[in-house]
């Protein structure tokens, strides 16, 4: 445990009462290697180029990156009322890096503001969007358990738990034997305790992307794929201040006064576009799919 990163997320007792499933559930090793969501973004032949939709002329708000952060704003502008939110993305929806997340939810942040946000994201992916457009965004409460494996991380864990208790997040605190209790299959010789959210979960990032996409269109927003942006057009105005007039694609230009750079490990270079310095770096994370393990449901 003691070479764990400083949280883990496990399946616990939560998911089989939640009738979760293995990826595989054969007895055997797979004998191809696949990726979770993988059926989500299985190729369909299709050899179009080009935008999946014309381009519009111009827009109130240009959303640049169909990923998770770019599909959540497109639904929130839209949600709010603005008509004319056009996003743009420059292959698929997700195909980026949102669709090999592990679609971890897990609401207790040291920030306020960030519990505040995940509470809203939370109810968003699973109960607003399939009540808004019958999808299912694969949400599935099985638990969070955050791993202490030195006194600090135990004193956070402790501060976390009274936070959530401000806004009435469920969590507990727990000893290396309450923690063995509910996840039989953990060693805890090494442990100093744990803290456990039953109610956090994981989500399909594909499937969640794809309903976002979904009920922004239906309020009157556009969701274009296939379209690369090429360039942000910037004039200065007569107080001597940079404003974005323009997005430029392949495929031809948008007229705007306003751009959202969502497009994550490459959000650095789209700013360069329109001469924002975004400090942003790309790191690896990583995160473990395994076969069928007995005793986990």
């Amino acid at each position: 445990m003691k070479y764990l990163s400083r949280t883990v997320h496990l399946a616990t007792r939560a998911v089989y009462h939640h009738g979760f499933r293995g990826l595989s559930t054969a007895s055997g090793h797979t004998t191809e290697k696949s990726v979770p969501y993988a059926t989500t973004l299985k190729e369909d032949g299709s050899t179009t180029k080009g935008p999946t939709k014309p381009l519009p002329e111009s827009a109130d708000v240009v959303v640049i990156g169909g990923g998770s952060l770019g599909c959540q704003t497109t639904y929130h502008l839209a949600k709010m009322g603005m008509k004319n939110v056009v996003l743009l993305e420059r292959d698929r929806l997700t195909s980026g890096t949102t669709w090999h997340t592990a679609g971890l939810l897990w609401q207790l942040r040291p920030s306020d503001v960030e519990v505040e946000l995940l509470a809203h994201t939370r109810n968003v992916v699973s109960q607003d969007l399939e009540q808004e457009t019958g999808l299912h965004t694969g949400w599935i409460e099985n638990g969070g358990l955050f791993i202490a494996s030195n006194k600090q991380r135990l004193d956070e864990y402790k501060r976390l738990m009274s936070l959530g208790k401000v806004y009435g997040v469920e969590s507990y605190v727990l000893s290396p034997a309450e923690t063995k209790d509910l996840y039989p299959l953990m060693n805890v010789d090494d442990l100093y305790g744990t803290l456990y959210v039953p109610k956090d979960g994981t989500m399909d990032p594909a499937g969640t992307c794809t309903t976002l996409a979904r009920a922004s269109t239906a309020r009157g927003a556009q969701v274009i794929e296939n379209c690369p942006v090429t360039g942000i057009q910037v004039k200065t105005d007569d107080f001597g201040v940079k404003r974005v007039v323009a997005v430029e694609t392949q495929y031809g230009t948008v007229r705007t006064p306003c751009v959202v750079n969502c497009a994550g490990v490459w959000a650095r270079t789209l700013g360069q576009m329109a001469g924002v310095d975004v400090p942003l770096i790309a790191m690896h994370h990583a995160y473990v799919v395994t076969e069928r393990i007995e005793g986990i449901q």
